[in-house]
């Protein structure tokens, strides 16, 4: 079993900065690419960025400029670094990770629970 521990979501004003991160655990053989995603109320799930385990990323368009995806191997864990800040970046942001596990030698994505990003005055 493999779980996913997202961390520093909250409240920040516009223009402001926030960085998320991610640790994977647990029965870990490899992680192949990493992802942030978001959703905000009555709106589907979007993709925010990913980083492959070789450090390739895609942003979406509404995150390129301002938001910087990153990851440590070593530790199993991924980064957002999230600046200037707009009100239409509010959602609940996910992370992701396609984990090959150790026994039995299965590869699948696993999702964490979520942290409330808030923009707003």
């Amino acid at each position: 079993q493999v779980q996913l521990v997202e961390s520093g979501g909250g409240l920040v004003q516009p223009g402001g900065s926030l960085r998320l991160s991610c640790a994977a655990s647990g029965s870990i053989f490899s992680i192949n690419a990493m992802g942030w995603y978001r959703q905000a109320p009555g709106k589907q799930r979007e993709l925010v960025a990913t980083i492959t385990s070789g450090g390739s990323t895609n942003y979406a368009d509404s995150a390129k400029g301002r938001f910087t995806i990153s990851r440590d191997n070593a530790k199993n864990t991924v980064f957002l670094q999230m600046n200037s800040l707009k009100p239409e970046d509010t959602a609940v942001y996910y992370c992701s990770s396609d984990v090959t596990s150790f026994s039995p030698r299965l590869r699948r994505v696993y999702w964490g629970q979520g942290t409330q990003v808030t923009v707003s005055s």
